[in-house]
């Protein structure tokens, strides 16, 4: 290790415990607590992870009375936001991610309304960068994939109306509409493809808290499979009942989820590969593209008859106004008006 990165990790450290100190002398005892559990948390050694010990302290926030978890977000969002640092922003996106996935619901819910009513960028960490060395910039980029991941689960969380979760519990559509079930599928591949765009630097995962990091994103995008099996074996089942346009969107959405296998793959390293989900999501995706095609055909060869009716209808009988068609009803011959969209020029 070269001088001056003994020098900056030796400043680190007294910085830290700094940090502890000064929040530790607060008059507001608990508020206090709850800032020196996150300050030991997300320090700046890279080779220390946040421990299971020091995640539970930060988690007990949300066990404390109803003012504890809105400053325990505020802490761990003030240390990200006033950091230079790649690892400490990566430790205090762990310890948020730690809280949607573990955390009481009381924590969950400030992070999901931070800062006042919640937003897709609340996090803010699209510009990050720590240039300090090489490591750091690799780090950086981690950083910004990161946040991302967290933003959209946080998004996919308001879509679903519940958090990612493992519990066993088989959701019912019978009183969900297509229209619901195209835009719960639509955020939850938007989760996907945000997750398979890691950043390229993958050997960082030798570093135990980036390997810890993928590993809890892992574990969400099992969530999220799961979760897009059910609602995609749901619309398997609608397919005849689907509209050309939602089909197309369907099928959309599902080739969009094909072209980020690959990556995923890479990734996580085989884990969570699940032969049966891609089986699945192909299945539906040819089934969707020939019920269109179908659809399409039909809607083509309807309105050329039309059109060829009308213009034959037109010739013969010369006392129909254009559009105008003549057809045997049940009490004998009717005029029938044909609305015709025709595109003007200009």
């Amino acid at each position: 290790m070269s001088f001056r990165k003994t020098l900056t990790n030796l400043l680190h450290t007294f910085k830290d415990k700094a940090s502890v100190i000064a929040a530790s002398l607060s008059f507001k005892r608990h508020v206090s607590t709850v800032r020196v559990h996150v300050l030991r948390a997300t320090t700046h050694r890279l080779a220390a992870p946040p421990s299971e010990s020091q995640i539970a302290d930060v988690l007990s926030a949300g066990r404390g009375s109803y003012l504890l978890p809105r400053n325990c977000i505020e802490a761990i969002m003030d240390r990200l936001h006033r950091t230079q640092s790649a690892t400490v922003a990566l430790k205090c996106l762990f310890t948020l991610h730690n809280i949607v996935s573990e955390g009481p619901l009381t924590l969950k819910d400030n992070l999901s309304h931070y800062p006042s009513r919640g937003g897709h960028n609340a996090l803010n960490l699209a510009t990050f960068r720590d240039d300090t060395d090489v490591e750091s910039l690799e780090l950086s980029s981690w950083v910004r994939w990161y946040a991302n991941v967290l933003e959209h689960v946080l998004t996919v969380s308001r879509v679903l109306g519940y958090y990612l979760r493992n519990d066993g519990v088989r959701r019912e559509f019978s009183g969900v509409s297509s229209v619901e079930l195209l835009c719960e599928i639509r955020g939850l591949v938007d989760f996907v493809e945000q997750v398979s765009n890691a950043p390229e630097s993958l050997h960082l995962q030798r570093i135990d808290l980036v390997y810890r990091i993928v590993r809890l994103v892992c574990d969400d995008y099992g969530r999220a499979q799961r979760e897009i099996s059910l609602r995609v074996e749901e619309t398997e089942r609608r397919v005849g009942d689907l509209g050309v346009d939602e089909l197309r969107e369907l099928v959309g959405f599902l080739k969009r989820l094909e072209e980020c296998r690959e990556r995923l793959v890479v990734l996580f390293v085989n884990r969570k590969k699940n032969g049966t989900f891609w089986d699945l999501i192909g299945k539906v995706k040819n089934k969707g593209v020939m019920v269109m095609e179908d659809m399409e055909w039909l809607t083509v060869v309807v309105v050329k008859s039309i059109n060829d009716l009308t213009e034959s209808t037109r010739f013969t009988n010369p006392f129909l106004e254009p559009g105008e068609i003549l057809y045997s009803g049940p009490t004998g011959w009717r005029v029938a008006t044909c609305q015709l969209t025709v595109p003007t020029l200009g």
